[in-house]
This record gives C-alpha cells, sequence and structure tokens, in this order.
C-alpha cells in the first residue's frame, strides 16, 4: 500500500492545507467538495492540489507530513515550485 503526504491550496494559492493519506484520489475529492463541514479546508475553500510525495510506509509518510507542516511558507512555496512552478491542479492529473 502507498501512503502520500500533499499540499493544497486555495483558488489565490495564499492559503496551504498539508495532510497524509492512503488514497489521495479520495482525500482529495473530500477537501474539494468540502465533505468534512467545519474544518479549515472547508472554512477556506482549499482543495487545489499543488504538491504530493509518494511512500511505501505509513511512518515515513506521518514523518514528512509532521516535517512538512514546520515549514516556513517561503519553504512550502520552494518545495511546490521545484515540481509543479506553474502550481496546476495535479487533481486532474491524478484521476486519469
Amino acid at each position: 500500500m502507498s501512503y502520500f503526504v500533499y499540499l493544497l491550496t486555495d483558488k489565490t494559492n495564499s492559503r496551504y492545507y498539508i495532510g497524509y493519506t492512503n488514497n489521495l484520489i479520495r482525500r482529495t475529492y473530500e477537501h474539494r467538495n468540502h465533505l468534512k463541514k467545519g474544518s479549515f479546508s472547508d472554512k477556506y475553500n482549499i482543495g487545489k492540489l499543488v504538491y504530493y510525495e509518494v511512500f511505501e510506509d505509513y511512518e515515513n509518510a506521518r514523518e514528512r507530513e509532521i516535517q512538512m507542516k514546520k515549514y516556513s511558507r517561503t519553504k512550502k512555496e520552494a518545495l511546490v515550485n521545484s515540481l509543479n512552478p506553474e502550481w496546476k491542479d495535479l487533481y486532474y492529473d491524478i484521476i486519469k
């Protein structure tokens, strides 16, 4: 089983959400469609997938999530820019 650490943003790329999951398509869909009412992503309309990493085990994914959550805004932006400089929504790529 694969695990994913992901970074979502809003339409203006001004707010970020970092999480981990074992089903990136399902979890991104939940964020995009506001299925968890009152959550951070629901409140700030965060659902644009701009970055993700794949891990073979839960422990490494969880450690990476914790690490990335501690990053400064500048470091998070550099991470996205390194693999997705146009900040395009990767959701459409992963659902193909």
